[in-house]
């Protein structure tokens, strides 16, 4: 495509993108009375606090980007850590899980353990101090000390507590709740558990012979799939997992707030172990009305994800066309300049789109290195496709933010988006937050930041009549919460 006709392209898309209306209720005075106080927030050097308060108060929807290891803080972990028995390492900072070590550890005087417990690791602030810094990202940006590169030790916070993360899942989600419904965030869709999976050496080598034609890969994938689909042991582990799922939900669902799951493969693996996981989670999501669809996590810059991309979005393709019922979210193009080489950025997206099917696109940072980034922004825009933003991870893990965010592509252009956290855990901060970046960064106006809200209903995994009773309820939230800035206003003209 010439230079002409890419800036024809946009230029058309610029046209035909009209501002959204808030969806909602029908405004009031209580509206716009919130809607000029908003707008006072914002004007000139944006008032932080301010808007951090209204914020906090202003209903949220939804959080549909949101991964359930990674919204646990750490702090949580360490009492999980407590409940299971383990301790952790104050040389290594991993959790200790074998009995024999922990028995040694408990035999010895406190003065003399390396292995701590909950208790001990608080009594003790450097060992503290730098567990947190292992654990999650507090500290990173203000102090100058040694440390990883972001990105990398984002990723490697789950290693850290992956013994506890698989376990204590109701205390987990009941946290989450409690922290949600102080937020005024009504609905969390998570990505809580990846599917089973089996190896298979036979699988691996013919799907890399296979990956650059089409006809043989779907023959292979067909046999797998009917392999799998009889197999026994296989279809066991998928009940399994059903049943963790659901029992790990019970009692977390209520008239004040509602959670659904996502299931999800782990893109680092081989093409076997990838597939069968992928198919296991399109099974699961059919076996269980909690659990709403897939997606796929993972580093994307890592080697493996890079090398196997186009495979898997074929994997998805297959998949989907078997289980045409069944949603899928998809990460795609989570990748900076520098990331990976050039020709790395020109079509993770699009593939996730156009090859895989996908219903939402997770981050979706790389669109302005994009080859079809017109065409990509035609086709989320008129499919009703939203892109998930998740600004304050985009900015820890890649190092984009601000200007250089491709929201303002996917503003200007028309295309859906929705506000979410990503690992509120990790990168320790909420929702509130990240609408407190999104306005004070783009100054949208009241009425798009209330459509953004309502969205996060609109474009959830759930039936239509959950997202009426959802949507019913953030009327009423916002109609209080409206009424409540107009007396705010009224209060502080008096002050004055």
């Amino acid at each position: 495509m010439t230079k002409n006709l890419i800036a024809g392209a946009m230029l058309a898309l610029a046209v035909a993108a009209q501002p959204a209306l808030a969806k909602g209720p029908a405004s009031s005075a209580n509206e716009t009375a919130a809607a000029r106080h908003y707008a006072s927030l914002i004007a000139g050097e944006p008032n932080l606090a301010e808007l951090t308060l209204f914020f906090t108060q202003m209903p949220k929807g939804g959080d549909l980007h949101h991964h359930y290891s990674g919204a646990i803080y750490v702090e949580q972990y360490i009492d999980f850590v407590d409940k299971q028995g383990y301790c952790v390492s104050k040389q290594t900072y991993q959790i200790e899980t074998r009995k024999d070590v922990i028995a040694a550890e408990r035999a010895k005087p406190v003065s003399e353990r390396t292995c701590l417990t909950g208790a001990e690791i608080y009594a003790d602030d450097h060992t503290w101090r730098e567990l947190l810094q292992r654990w999650s990202n507090k500290d990173f940006g203000n102090h100058g000390a040694l440390q990883p590169p972001p990105d990398r030790l984002f990723f490697q916070t789950f290693g850290f507590f992956g013994p506890v993360s698989n376990s204590n899942f109701r205390e987990g989600l009941q946290e989450l709740k409690k922290r949600a419904i102080v937020e005024n965030v009504g609905y969390i869709e998570t990505m809580f558990k990846s599917a089973p999976a089996l190896p298979n050496a036979d699988f691996d080598k013919q799907a890399f012979a296979n990956a650059g034609n089409d006809a043989a890969l779907d023959a292979q994938l067909a046999a797998a799939w009917a392999a799998l689909d009889k197999d026994e042991g296989f279809n066991k582990s998928i009940d399994k997992f059903v049943d963790t799922v659901n029992d790990a939900s019970e009692g977390i669902d209520d008239e004040r707030f509602t959670m659904r799951y996502q299931s999800y493969v782990f893109r680092l693996m081989s093409p076997s172990l990838v597939f069968s996981s992928m198919m296991a989670a399109f099974k699961s999501d059919l076996a269980s009305d909690k659990i709403v669809g897939v997606n796929i996590v993972g580093q994307e810059s890592s080697h493996v994800a890079m090398r196997d991309y186009a495979l898997h979005m074929k994997m998805f393709r297959f998949l989907r066309a078997k289980y045409p019922d069944v949603k899928v979210a998809m990460h795609a193009g989570e990748l900076a300049m520098g990331d990976v080489p050039p020709e790395g950025l020109k079509f993770h997206i699009d593939q996730a789109l156009v090859v895989a099917g996908a219903q939402r696109i997770g981050h979706g940072l790389d669109l302005a290195h994009e080859t079809n980034a017109p065409a990509i922004m035609k086709k989320m825009r008129e499919d009703d496709i939203p892109v998930e933003i998740n600004l304050t991870s985009n900015a820890f893990i890649s190092g984009i933010e601000g200007a250089n965010h491709p929201i303002s592509l996917y503003r200007k252009y028309g295309v859906p988006y929705v506000i979410s956290t990503d690992d509120a855990g990790v990168t320790r901060h909420t929702l509130s937050n990240e609408y407190v970046l999104f306005a004070s960064r783009y100054k949208p106006s009241y009425g798009e930041l209330k459509k953004a809200s309502y969205d996060s209903i609109r474009y959830a995994f759930l039936p239509v009549a959950e997202k009426q009773r959802l949507t019913r309820q953030l009327d009423q939230r916002f109609a209080r919460f409206e009424a409540g800035i107009a007396t705010l206003s009224k209060a502080a003209k008096l002050a004055h």
